[in-house]
């Protein structure tokens, strides 16, 4: 029997004019060093963030509505604005809500000792305000978390429904560490068998807890930085705003003045679906039965993405650079070997002079045939691309959809 393909890898060429993608924090674009050259750089964070939340035909959040796998909750504010407010509008009072959530917190979330000192010193300064004159921010505050937590809808319902049933009871703040966790032991398999409870976009992402109850995620789609496949090209854009009433009155009218910058390039993009890790975490199975579970979902997650990597943009800027573009080569391989990125390919800055899609096309056909000469193609190949396919050795899929399709059978276990 011939092994499944255990890796999908996408490569992607996508080019850009006249953008501020993606910036620093002085509001400069984002770059890197390589090949002795400074390069365009797109942050693996902002990509991941854009495909989670873009809204189309091909998003995620559709693909969630259509399957019943809710996209999760990514944010500081979880326990104060989906759970703590909710449970005061039903009556319970707010400092027992705060004591309550606390210890669920510990648990559950396996708390630092740097965070839960962090939270005494703002339950400290949140007493000394009485709780009436205070805002539902301000009552619930020690509730904020100090890094951005990853909750699916299911966690958040049943951490809800727990609270509620112990603010029910009547017992002493003392005896509610331990109730706590009496309850969560008692009821650990509840949350262990709650299918796909963290996700549909942190099973693909991951998410960290450092707690055992609440399951730890690992991220099954690794995603690099992408970078300019030749020297940054960058140029500072002097920009005025003109106050409309001040030119009628006969002045210059110049509101504002101020400096951007503004960047074109090709960038190289590369993606890994850890096929195995996808079904564990879409399924709720063990890696070594990914095989022989429900491969359909994780069929369709690959469909989509491969869709969104293809055409979905970072969104800097919108209004005065309209940053958007679609992947001009999609290159996607199935393998069962440990997966490389092709960034060597542009180790030299392709030359910009002539056509530089060309120039890059050639590059990376290059490279990957060097690579095929020493190590042996043992990957399924396929391409998309609107000109230069014929310089890469790989089977010309067409179209997007026919490669997208083509990787969400391998995905879902049909037959290749």
């Amino acid at each position: 029997m011939t092994q499944a393909p255990r890796f999908l890898q996408i490569h992607t060429l996508t080019p850009y004019a006249a953008v501020l993608l993606n910036r620093d924090d002085v509001g400069m674009a984002k770059r890197l060093p390589f090949g002795g050259a400074e390069r365009t750089r797109i942050s693996s964070q902002c990509l991941k963030r854009h495909w989670r939340r873009t809204v189309d035909d091909w998003s995620l959040e559709n693909l969630g509505q259509e399957t019943g796998d809710a996209l999760s909750v990514r944010s500081r504010q979880i326990f104060i604005e989906q759970i703590a407010e909710p449970l005061e509008q039903e009556g319970f009072d707010a400092d027992r809500i705060v004591l309550v959530l606390e210890e669920l917190q510990n648990k559950l979330l396996g708390l630092s000792k740097k965070a839960e000192k962090s939270r005494k010193e703002k339950a400290e300064k949140a007493a000394k305000t009485e709780t009436e004159s205070k805002s539902a921010e301000e009552r619930f505050r020690p509730l904020k978390t100090e890094q951005v937590i990853v909750l699916g809808r299911p966690e958040i319902d049943y951490i809800t429904a727990t609270a509620r049933r112990l603010l029910r009871q009547d017992s002493t703040d003392k005896e509610l560490s331990k109730e706590v966790e009496t309850f969560l032991k008692a009821n650990r398999a509840n949350l262990e068998a709650l299918r796909r409870a963290a996700g549909l976009d942190a099973a693909l992402f991951g998410r960290m807890v450092t707690s055992d109850i609440l399951a730890r995620g690992d991220a099954a789609v690794h995603v690099a930085h992408a970078f300019t496949v030749h020297g940054s090209e960058a140029e500072p854009d002097y920009f005025t705003a003109v106050d409309d009433l001040v030119q009628e009155a006969g002045e210059l009218g110049s509101g504002h003045i101020n400096q951007s910058e503004l960047t074109s390039g090709l960038f190289y993009g590369y993606v890994v679906i850890d096929l195995p890790l996808l079904v564990s975490n879409l399924e709720g199975c063990e890696q070594k039965d990914w095989e022989s579970a429900d491969r359909r979902l994780a069929g369709r997650v690959v469909e989509h993405l491969i869709h969104l990597i293809a055409t979905v943009s970072p969104g800097a800027k919108l209004g005065s650079t309209a940053p958007y573009s679609y992947a001009e080569a999609i290159v996607i391989e199935a393998g069962s070997r440990q997966p490389r990125s092709l960034a060597n390919a542009f180790l030299r800055p392709v030359p910009v002079r002539g056509d530089l899609r060309a120039n890059a096309m050639a590059a990376l056909g290059s490279h990957l045939e060097a690579f095929d000469k020493v190590y042996k193609q043992r990957e399924q190949r396929r391409i998309a691309a609107l000109q230069g396919a014929d310089l890469i050795p790989a089977e010309d899929a067409q179209s997007l959809d026919d490669l997208a399709g083509w990787a969400a059978g391998i995905a879902a276990g049909a037959p290749t």
